[in-house]
């Protein structure tokens, strides 16, 4: 097969990796199924953020709108902000709020009485105010649906549109970003079409953008603020398809996607397509339960996620690369110094595959460097395999090939 490099697509990477961190500003919150309060230190839960700022990590910080107010969310920029100058940017108002019993359907604990989009909006707007009054130089965000899942273009019996349009037409710009979470699955899609998946990313980040730009709020960034790939999640096959899906978001211009999650716990034991233990765990790390291995073990999306860091970084521009056959992804960035690394990744479990790369507008060295992941690998390790012009990537592998111009 061949990877063709077609040229600059124009798109600069974020300057950092999010977490998103979910907590409510004072020292108590209700618990939905209990319905009982809970002790929480500030101090305590914000330690999450030094850790992900120590990692060059940007926090996003979700406020509370189940059961909080504008005030609320306010006085928790002036606490992380001002009192503890921890100078957080990006803050989120709510989580999954269309899950709160609107269409039928509700997880997400919410006590306003009116749980239409037109209140979110309405409070949204409340809550910008409010927060930017206290630091002007955050950035707030605003829960969309995904485009093409549930309950994208359901309409509310007293509703004027979708969750996105009466939301959308209410806050227009206002919001610095839009979020939507992405889970490309269901509990019968098997492995191998889970890794079919995240090519689709452009059409739902188009779909996305174009429900912003119809509603003047062409400026407004898109962030993922959840995502995973569905089973099996702790073997390989996860950690070709969180590579593929987070250059193929990045591709498409969302600006920041997070993984759900750090760390989740044991759903159960099974075997992959190639033999492999999964534990349907949705974390990046083992917390240790069940028959996991020793908790903060990374699971092997972790090496997948790692392996973005070896094919670009902050301020490297993705370009476009395009693959002749399913089976292989190809994903490349020019990088800051002029030289230029390509990922490869071969979806087949049982065979390596030959790729014959040629390049448009940019004349490589024969000789390259190489980091691999593969299907026996405990870790991505370093090279000089193969050419610019031919790579053998193995089996379920990924390859990041770097290059230089002659």
């Amino acid at each position: 097969m061949t990877a063709s490099l077609l040229g600059v697509a124009g798109i600069v990477l974020p300057t950092a990796a999010a977490t998103t961190v979910s907590r409510k500003a004072r020292n108590s919150k209700e618990n939905p199924r209990s319905n009982t309060s809970v002790a929480i230190n500030a101090n305590e839960k914000l330690a999450t953020v030094t850790m992900a700022q120590a990692a060059g990590a940007r926090p996003v910080i979700t406020v509370n709108y189940g059961s909080g107010t504008a005030q609320e969310a306010a006085d928790w920029v002036r606490y992380a902000n001002i009192t503890k100058g921890y100078g957080i940017t990006h803050w989120e108002i709510g989580n999954e709020v269309f899950g709160n019993g609107h269409y039928g359907t509700g997880w997400e604990y919410d006590t306003h009485a009116d749980k239409s989009p037109h209140a979110y909006a309405n409070a949204a707007m409340e809550y910008i105010t409010a927060m930017k009054a206290v630091d002007p130089s955050i950035k707030v965000g605003v829960v969309l649906t995904t485009p093409g899942f549930w309950p994208d273009g359901e309409v509310g019996s007293e509703d004027s549109g979708d969750w996105n349009d009466v939301v959308l037409s209410t806050v227009g710009g206002r919001a610095d970003f839009g979020i939507f979470h992405w889970y490309p699955y269901t509990d019968s899609t098997t492995e191998a079409e889970m890794l079919t998946r995240p090519p689709t990313a452009a059409s739902v980040v188009e779909a996305f953008r174009a429900d912003l730009d119809r509603h003047d709020a062409t400026n407004t960034e898109i962030f993922v603020t959840e995502l995973n790939g569905g089973k099996p999640r702790n073997t390989q096959a996860q950690a070709l398809w969180a590579a593929d899906a987070y250059l193929s978001l990045a591709a498409a211009g969302v600006h920041n996607a997070t993984w759900w999650n750090v760390h989740n716990g044991s759903g159960g034991t099974a075997t992959d397509v190639t033999g492999a233990t999964d534990y349907n765990d949705e974390g990046l790390l083992s917390n240790g339960s069940g028959n996991e291995p020793a908790a903060q073990t990374p699971f092997r999306a972790y090496y997948g996620i790692q392996m973005l860091s070896r094919v670009a970084q902050a301020g490297d521009i993705l370009v476009r690369a395009s693959s002749s056959t399913t089976t292989v992804s190809a994903h490349a960035a020019r990088r800051a110094n002029g030289a230029l690394s390509v990922l490869l990744v071969n979806k087949d479990p049982a065979n390596s595959v030959t790729v014959t790369l040629s390049y448009t507008g940019y004349r490589p060295k024969a000789t390259v460097t190489t980091d691999t992941y593969g299907l026996t690998d405990t870790q991505i390790t370093s090279a000089a395999n193969g050419t610019a012009t031919s790579q053998t990537v193995p089996p379920y592998g990924l390859v990041a090939v770097h290059v230089t111009a002659s």
